[in-house]
């Protein structure tokens, strides 16, 4: 069982990036009820997964801390993890859809799954060429313990990947924005321009290159 996910659609800078993991799980699970079914130690028994996963979810409703310490553990304890990315030229040259998709194609093509795995996607969309069967889910980081993880893996290293670039390009606010369309990160696109990180084909991007006569 192989859970991809992706983070960063929205951003006006940097990559979309995809994570593909494969769990050792001993059996299909999804995420327990919180409202009632197995407790959260129970279904972890049974997944065959370890105390160091307790508590797994979707990377939405965890903290920095939290996300940065079950990276830790899914790294620890994955048969396979990849990240894939799309990087801003690749999303303006295939929009923002069709960049992720090709995000997730890479992430998923890095592990070489065998033709008996099976594949959960979070999102409505499944990327094209697949080596193996595929579901997508909506909110399948908040159904699936293996899509919850990837969605970790990916938030974590985009969030990295955008402190990197922050440090580049001071200004942007990108080690607290993540490259998000805050009031502060587009007050920088009026003042300090774009960079070749910026999605040109995002319209406060095309605004800002407007401004300024570039294109």
């Amino acid at each position: 069982m192989c859970g991809v996910d992706e983070v960063g659609r929205g951003p006006l800078a940097g990559p979309v990036v995809a994570a593909a993991v494969v769990l050792p799980l001993q059996r299909f699970l999804a995420l327990p009820h919180p409202t009632g079914g197995l407790t959260s130690a129970d279904f972890l028994s049974q997944s065959g997964l370890p105390p160091s996963l307790l508590g797994l979810d979707d990377s939405k409703r965890l903290c920095a801390s939290q996300r940065r310490a079950y990276r830790a553990a899914i790294e620890a304890t994955a048969v396979g993890v990849h990240v894939g990315m799309a990087s801003p030229q690749e999303i303006d040259a295939l929009n923002i859809r069709q960049a992720t998709l090709l995000a997730m194609s890479r992430a998923i093509r890095g592990l070489e799954l065998a033709a008996d795995a099976f594949i959960l996607v979070d999102g409505r969309d499944l990327p094209p060429d697949l080596p193996c069967p595929a579901l997508a889910i909506v909110r399948g980081d908040q159904h699936s313990l293996s899509v919850a993880a990837a969605s970790i893996v990916a938030k974590e290293t985009r969030d990295t990947l955008m402190v990197q670039w922050a440090q580049r390009h001071p200004g942007y606010g990108w080690e607290h924005n993540m490259g998000y369309p805050t009031a502060a990160h587009r007050k920088a696109l009026a003042t300090l321009g774009v960079t070749e990180q910026h999605r040109r084909s995002f319209a406060p991007v095309r605004q800002a290159l407007a401004n300024t006569g570039t294109r």
